[in-house]
């Protein structure tokens, strides 16, 4: 991390807690795909600051992804510019699915409530329509399909799109509905959003990650069936959760070489199970290693008594 990116993740840190957020001590025991996660009552998000988001991998987005899908958290990145091209503020963009926005947007969002409606895609900018507003203001104004996308200038089967939540409007289009029908009808994006629904798609990727961890493995062995994926880029090395019993479990397993490491991984380990309300767990190749804090540790004798989740937060 450079200086302007510490620079600007303590920025961050600052208006999340104004704002009355819990804040995560930065992980930065190891490379990591997030800075910090933060919550606020059900809104639990992890950001990383980058000040040129042309230089985040498709790696990394999508360990940032998982991990944020795997507990129920929405991910962003907080930048500034896109290669050469400087981000507009008010603007939402993307990286390998993962939103952007610029530090004065989060600011406006957090602080101010202010949140924007533009969308940066590879063919310009766009807005999502609320389209079920636009079908009740037409119908009350006792307008037509063609009357109305005569009015705006587009298409009656763009309207519909519009209208059935199928096509997203530029921002021209929008603002000529909104002058039609007298109402907003663009919808505001949410940076705190998490993902309703898992993809499976990108759960098959998570559980593809390659571990040469004979630990880990043997953990992803006896816990074949449940919801677990291994991540590289954070301060743990997997998680486990069990939707139907609400439970949540983040594991570190203890590399042998690993002093002064490990001591500050366990204390962003610790510090992020509270935020992310989950059971921390240290996984050992044999006894208990001098630690500083205390975490629940599983050694490798234990790992056979293991047959579901929980299993791992019973072991001493």
């Amino acid at each position: 991390m450079t200086y302007r990116e510490t620079d600007k993740i303590k920025a961050v840190e600052a208006i999340l807690k104004e704002a009355s957020f819990t804040v995560s001590q930065r992980c930065c025991a190891r490379p990591s795909c997030f800075d910090i996660a933060a919550r606020k009552k059900e809104s639990l998000i992890f950001i990383k600051a980058q000040h040129d988001i042309g230089c985040v991998s498709p790696y990394d987005s999508l360990e940032l992804r998982i991990i944020a899908e795997q507990v129920s958290a929405a991910s962003l990145f907080i930048s500034e510019k896109t290669r050469d091209k400087r981000l507009e503020d008010d603007t939402v963009y993307s990286r390998y699915n993962v939103l952007a926005v610029t530090p004065k947007t989060f600011e406006n969002i957090v602080l101010r409530g202010v949140y924007p409606l533009v969308q940066a895609g590879p063919g310009g900018y766009y807005v999502e329509i609320d389209g079920e507003a636009i079908r009740r203001r037409r119908q009350e104004l006792g307008l037509s399909v063609g009357e109305v996308a005569e009015k705006i200038g587009i298409s009656r089967r763009t309207l519909y799109g519009y209208e059935r939540g199928m096509a997203k409007a530029s921002v021209t289009a929008a603002y000529n509905l909104l002058c039609t029908l007298g109402i907003p009808v663009a919808k505001p994006v949410d940076i705190f959003e998490a993902p309703k629904n898992r993809k499976k798609t990108l759960m098959a990727k998570a559980r593809q990650i390659f571990t040469r961890n004979k630990l880990l493995n043997r953990i992803f062995k006896k816990l074949a069936g449940y919801n677990i994926v291994a991540v590289r880029k954070a301060p743990f090395d997997f998680v486990v959760t069990v939707p139907e019993e609400n439970m949540k479990i983040i594991g570190g397993v203890a590399d042998e070489q690993e002093t002064t490491l490990l001591n500050r991984r366990v204390e962003e380990i610790l510090s992020l199970s509270e935020i992310v309300q989950a059971h921390p767990v240290l996984v050992t190749d044999g006894r208990k290693p001098p630690l500083d804090k205390d975490i629940p540790c599983v050694n490798g004798e234990e790992i056979s008594k293991i047959k579901r989740p929980e299993d791992l937060c019973k072991l001493k």
